[in-house]
Parts: C-alpha cells; structure tokens; sequence
C-alpha cells in the first residue's frame, strides 16, 4: 500500500516498456490521467496511460481474465486503447472462478487463524502452478485442451472441498470461449519481446505488485502474498537476467499501513489512527477495506532495502502527515524477554515480532499544506528535517516526495 501506482505512472511517461512481473488482481493501483481522470489498475500495468508504451503482463503474474476484460473496456471508455500496445505472456497462469470459489473456503477453514486474503484465488492458482495441475495462457489458443484441464482442475477441487465447493463448469467453460478469442490479439511470448526491446536499447521500467512485508519468503508469513513481490520475482517472473536490472527504486509512504491480518509493531491504536486513514484514503483498491494506519518502520524498511538493495527512494503522501503536531519514526526493536536485546533485523518469528517492543524517535511537525509545492527547497524546514532523517537512517538518497494524489504532485529532490 505504498503508492507504489503514481511513482510508475509518472515514470512510465519516459519508457518504452512498462512490465507486471507477479500477482494478480489483489494488487491496486489508483493512477490519474493529466486531466485529473481516475483509473483503478488491478491488473492492467500503469503504463497504459503512455500511448506510446508496449505494456507487458509478464509470466509470473495468475490472471483472472474477466478482470482484464473489464479493465480493457474502462480504459477505452476513458479514451485509453490497450489494442497493438498490450502483451499477456502465453507462460502466465489462468486464474480461474475456482481458484475464487477454493480461497474462500480455505479461508473458511482457518477460523480464527484466518490470514486475511483478499479471496481473489491468488494463492490457490499459484498452488496450482506450483503442484502443476494448473492452466496456462497459451492453452486457451487449443480450447479443447484448456477445457480438458480445467475439468479436471474443477475435479480436483471437488474431491477437496466436497459439497461446499459449488462450482458452474459449464458456465465458466462457455465464458472462457469467448474469452479465448477476445484475448488471442494479446497472447505473446513476453520473453522474447522484451530480450528483443533490452537488445534495442529500448528504457524498460517493471513495476511492482504487493510491498516487501507482504512477500511470501520475505515478508510476514503466513501473512503473506502468494508470490515473490521482491527484486527476484522481476527476474523470474519476467525472465530478465539479474545484470540487466540496472536501478531499483524502493516506494514507501510517509507513514505505514497494512491490509488484513499480521503482527503490526508501529500500528497506531487510537484516533490518530483513523485520522491518519481519513486524510490519506487508506480504503483499498481492490476490496475496499480499510487499511490499519502506523508511524513510519525503519526497521522493516532497512530489511526492504537489504532485500531488493534499492538504488533511490520515494517516500509517498507526505502531505497526509501536514497537520500533526509531532511525527515519530520507529528506528529499533527491542526484546522484554532478552533484557531489552535490540532487534537489528526484521524476525521471521512472527510471536517474536508480537513481543518486541518499538523504539521511537519523535520529530516535530510542519502543520502546513505542502500540497501545493513543487520543489524541495520550498518545503517547510520541519518537512526536509523529516526526509534527510530518513536518509540518514537508511543510508540511501531520497530522490521523490509525493504530496499530493496527482501526478504533479511529486517533488524531485
């Protein structure tokens, strides 16, 4: 939930290429068009907004394709053609009603352990992917064979849930019919065409679904996505060698907020909370929930950083934070249990992380409307003291502050 969508679309407007490496349509990202026009991506990479980008929805994401279907259809109501621009890779995995239908009831299952999914099926189609009864994008170019794979798909998934699972197969095999021949124009082999575009010099920006905390090895797990959502999903989720990823931008908000369940340490539990949500619209894009609001985590941004080894910052919606008195930043943990031992890295142990106690600094506030500034030198000095305190705990440069839902509204440092 990081504003990850605005940084891209501002960024795509120089690039050739625009790429989705992973997930599915539990990512959002809400982006504006320069006549302030409003767009909610689920699956569609945010470089559709350039009309002269070759947009690219890579191997490792699972596609529900009536999703992309709807967003096409937005798009070209809002003046925006995906045709000749848009390429879904033939490796990517079909993600199915009945991927939906089993991450409800698995969900179900949990109780009060639930994890918090968005019931999208995207952990269910990637467990097909991985235990290989799964159904791939090329297989809609031979029906009969993806209609013989997805029966036995949805037989398999009987035999697991019994009863509970209620299923239409012969409505989803009539759908995906005439989806099959809606989407042949975009089915291409995304491998080649960006080795092609890397060899011809081509400026090629992938962005990012799902934040580094929500990466299922590096992020609170089981409170995870389904996916790799750090620097190596880009490698296998679009078959781009390591060598070629030259810069990596790493997108944070002012503040910090999570969707669904998870240990949480700079969670805000009080009415600055749901202010800090009220003035940043922290519902979101893809289920409408309302996001849990928190200060700033340095410790969990030092472990992002290490993890994806980020070239630049930006830090998001600074501008929410303009009328709050003081600001605080986590900068450590500390363990009641160890003697106060401090935490230098982010745990996997997640009743570890219930334990640890956060350490913060405090900063005064700017309580000034920075909505309207565009350069950094004009920012109120409590603001800049904000950022370069950021830079100094992470060692890395800011090199972008959002202020604003717009794509103007974003200051180059």
């Amino acid at each position: 939930d990081e504003g990850k969508g605005k940084l891209v679309d501002a960024m795509a407007q120089t690039f050739d290429v625009v790429a989705r490496a992973q997930g599915g349509a539990n990512a959002g990202h809400t982006i504006y068009s320069p006549d302030g026009t409003k767009h909610a991506l689920h699956l569609m990479p945010c470089g559709i907004l350039n009309p002269r980008a070759k947009c690219i929805i890579g191997n490792g994401t699972v596609i529900h394709l009536p999703t992309v279907s709807g967003e096409i259809k937005k798009l070209k109501e809002k003046g925006v053609s995906c045709d000749g621009r848009l390429f879904i890779s033939d490796r990517a995995h079909v993600l199915l009603d009945l991927h939906k239908e089993a991450d409800g009831l698995r969900e179900q299952e949990l109780s009060d352990k639930k994890i918090g999914t968005t019931k999208r099926g995207i952990g269910p189609c990637y467990a097909s992917k991985a235990i290989r009864n799964g159904i791939r994008i090329h297989d809609l170019l031979n029906f009969d064979v993806f209609e013989k794979k997805l029966r036995a798909l949805a037989d398999d998934t009987r035999k697991r849930f019994g009863d509970a699972f209620e299923y239409d197969v012969e409505g989803e095999v009539a759908l995906y019919r005439e989806l099959a021949a809606e989407f042949a124009p975009y089915v291409a082999d995304s491998v080649a065409i960006l080795h092609e575009e890397e060899r011809s010099a081509s400026r090629i920006l992938i962005e990012g679904a799902n934040a580094t905390m929500l990466d299922i090895d590096f992020g609170t797990y089981p409170f995870v996505t389904s996916s790799s959502t750090t620097i190596g999903g880009v490698c296998s989720g679009l078959g781009i060698a390591p060598n070629k990823v030259s810069h990596v931008v790493g997108v944070a908000k002012a503040y910090t907020t999570r969707v669904g369940a998870g240990p949480y340490p700079t969670e805000i539990h009080s009415d600055l909370g749901d202010a800090i949500r009220e003035a940043g619209g922290e519902y979101g894009t893809t289920t409408g929930r309302p996001r849990r609001c928190g200060w700033l985590d340095m410790v969990a941004l030092r472990y992002a950083c290490a993890v994806n080894g980020f070239s630049f910052m930006n830090i998001t919606k600074l501008d929410v934070l303009d009328k709050l008195p003081e600001v605080k930043i986590a900068v450590e943990y500390r363990l009641p249990s160890r003697g106060g031992e401090t935490v230098k890295y982010f745990p996997a142990d997640l009743d570890l992380l219930e334990e640890c106690e956060v350490v913060y600094e405090t900063l005064p506030g700017w309580q000034t409307d920075i909505s309207g500034i565009r350069t950094y030198e004009d920012l109120p000095q409590n603001a800049k003291r904000y950022i370069e305190r950021v830079e100094d705990l992470l060692d890395i440069p800011v090199r972008w502050i959002g202020v604003g839902p717009g794509r103007d509204a974003l200051i180059t440092k």
